[in-house]
């Protein structure tokens, strides 16, 4: 981590500043999906929201560049495998967690991605292996181990049978990631394929949510639930247009560290909004997981993205 580092130190103290401001507002959307959840609010309907708000945003983005969105096959069949993994399974599996288990759980399950992602990669043969990497996946699952296996790590030892459910969405964006690092993006730019990802997002979550009863409409009278959708929607355009900015001024290594941060603002939000409270066990298994992150930092040709707390792509 120290090499990348070095990188945006290079570039100045701005990408070090902007790296941290984005961990720290990505990760206030965990506790936001936890509110949206518990003002009644499911899946579809909260990433429809999600996803047109992205849409106006990200758009925005793009009319300012003067720049289109392609509608021709290869970018429809790009932006069809990065809603189906970077959205639509991912918001489903994460908002359905949250019913059950704390935000702070979500955030450390959330931060495994690149952990899943290694595996992936080595099995299409587009990374390579290392002790130290092997080391961080074993560090990984001991923190994994550490949230299901004690009697005293969640809150209620019938949570442990979601721990599972929230584990689909660092797996889903890590098909997506390695897929994106095998198959490329047809020629687009990273905000083109979000924005035509997060179009088809919605064409889909619509009627999803009108079909299954659980639309939100936005004449009712609205509550901390129905900002937190509102504000969460803003925060992932905003911070994923900064990340692509970071990218490009400070290199792609160093602006994934976002990760780290991330996941601990995920908890630390979580604490600050939602008043949560973690058992030690919770706090080691963080402390298992970031340090095998660490080790398993990627390859500069294959950084993993980021991923979205509220299952927008990564």
């Amino acid at each position: 981590m120290s090499g990348a580092m070095a990188e945006g130190q290079g570039q100045g103290a701005l990408p070090a500043v902007v790296l941290v401001a984005m961990g720290m507002a990505w990760g206030v959307t965990v506790p936001l999906s936890k509110l949206a959840v518990d003002a009644g609010h499911r899946s579809f309907g909260i990433v429809f929201w999600t996803a047109l708000i992205a849409v106006v945003v990200l758009g925005a983005h793009l009319a300012a560049r003067r720049r289109r969105l392609p509608l021709g096959w290869p970018a429809i069949r790009l932006y069809g495998f990065v809603s189906l993994f970077g959205t639509l399974v991912p918001g489903l599996a994460t908002y359905s967690a949250a019913e059950f288990l704390p935000a702070g759980v979500i955030a450390i399950c959330l931060s495994l991605v690149p952990m899943m992602t290694l595996p992936l990669a080595l099995a299409l043969g587009i990374d390579r292996p290392s002790p130290a990497r092997v080391a961080g996946l074993a560090l990984g699952l001991g923190g994994v181990l550490l949230l299901i296996l004690p009697e005293a790590s969640l809150p209620e030892r019938a949570m442990v049978a979601f721990v599972p459910l929230a584990l689909i969405a660092p797996l889903s964006y890590s098909v997506e990631g390695v897929g994106l690092g095998r198959f490329g993006m047809a020629g687009l730019d990273a905000v083109q394929v979000l924005c035509g990802a997060s179009l088809l997002s919605a064409m889909v979550a619509l009627p999803a949510a009108l079909m299954l009863g659980i639309f939100i409409d936005p004449r009712l009278p609205w509550g901390p639930g129905e900002a937190a959708v509102l504000v969460s929607g803003v925060i992932n355009a905003v911070t994923y247009a900064a990340y692509v900015w970071l990218v490009g001024r400070a290199g792609a290594v160093f602006a994934a560290q976002v990760s780290y941060i991330i996941t601990g603002a995920g908890v630390f939000w979580s604490m600050v909004i939602l008043g949560e409270v973690y058992s030690s066990w919770i706090w080691a298994a963080m402390g298992l997981i970031l340090t095998g992150l660490v080790l398993v930092r990627p390859r500069a040709a294959l950084p993993p993205p980021p991923p979205s707390p509220t299952g927008g792509a990564a």
